[in-house]
This record gives structure tokens, sequence and C-alpha cells, in this order.
């Protein structure tokens, strides 16, 4: 594929990241249809597609999205404290550091019970929905989806806890295709913050 082509796709795909929210399957679909490929055109991997995130981030949001993603992981961090007893590791934009205030937070829970996550919001009255996504391997995982009030951004920011099987936690800290670490627990994210988040900032269902 040619590399001037794979650039443009992939610096459209990260406008519509950043600008919209757009998780990166559906932002390189999107892209082709406003460049006028067509749909059977290759699509550039999603390293190169973070790659263009970054540099869009650097270009047009220096000044907004470093405050936008610390408030997420903040409220990330709330939420793993929450949930702390079923192993919480945090992934995506907001541990790797390209979320926006769009951006939406994933923790993955690593349960011996896969119920046991679920009862915990049920006994908190936190209103949730039960569904599924796309899991670390490409598979279908079941996932509780909540919205959880952010008062440093006066957002309603989406928060997706991933439930896993206790035996994939090994497999869930395997360096990536670049050896990072895919997803973070609490102490991890403790460090990527500059001071303890404050409970004044987040408002929580």
């Amino acid at each position: 594929m040619d590399n001037a082509l794979t650039a443009e796709i992939a610096n459209v795909a990260a406008r519509l990241v950043v600008e919209e929210g757009l998780d990166w399957g559906p932002a390189k679909r999107r892209a082709l249809k406003e460049l006028g490929l067509p749909a059977r055109t290759p699509l550039p991997d999603n390293g190169r597609i973070e790659d263009a995130v970054r540099e869009y981030l650097g270009l047009f949001c220096a000044d907004t999205q470093p405050l936008e993603l610390h408030a997420l992981r903040e409220l990330a961090l709330v939420w793993m404290q929450r949930m702390q007893a079923f192993r919480p590791y945090l992934g995506g934009a907001v541990w790797h550091g390209t979320a926006t205030r769009l951006s939406d937070i994933y923790i993955s829970l690593f349960c011996d019970d896969p119920k046991s996550a679920e009862i915990a919001l049920i006994d908190r009255h936190v209103n949730y929905e039960p569904g599924s996504v796309k899991g670390m391997r490409g598979e279908l995982v079941d996932v509780l989806s909540l919205s959880s009030h952010c008062r440093a951004l006066n957002e309603e920011i989406g928060v997706h806890l991933l439930i896993y099987d206790l035996d994939d936690l090994r497999g869930a800290l395997r360096p990536d295709a670049r050896g990072r670490m895919p997803r973070g627990d609490m102490d991890a994210v403790r460090r990527l913050l500059p001071q303890t988040p404050s409970p004044a900032s987040i408002s929580i269902p």
C-alpha cells in the first residue's frame, strides 16, 4: 500500500478519534468514506493510528488534552479503588495517554466468580448496562457499562468494566507489540498522576 495514502487515511482517522471520540476501527472506516476510497482499501494498523493520534493531539490539543487526560485517570482510579476486590487494571486510551474528554474508561476485572463484580454494583445501587465487547484476544467478553460524572470536566464519562476469569490475568500483562504494558494496576495509575486525586473533583453514582 502506498505510504502517502496510508498516512492520509491515518491522519483523517486520527482527527475523527480526537474530535468525535470514535473508536479506531470505526474511525478508519469513516476515513475511507471521507476520502472517497473503496471499502476494500487496506487500512493502517493500530500502531499507525496511535502515532497519528499523538501527532494530532500535539498539534491541536496541547493546551487541553493533558488536563482532560489527568481528570480521566483520576476518575479511573476512583473506580479501580471501588472495585479493588476484583483486581482492576486500566487499559485503553486513558492508560496509554491518548484520551480526551470524549474518551471512555476501560477497566479490566479479573474475578474468581464472573458474577461477583455485577453483584458488587447492585449492592452499591449503581446503575449499569450489561453487554459484551471485544476482549484482549479478540474474543467477546462480558462488560458492565455505567456513566460517572466528572466534575473536573463537567462531563458524563462512560466507564466500562470488562469481566475476565482470574486465570486470564497472566496473559493480560504480556507486553504489546511495542514492548509496553497493555494495562496497569492501581499503583501504576497512581504513578501517572502528579498527586492523589481529590474526591471533591469527582462525583460517582
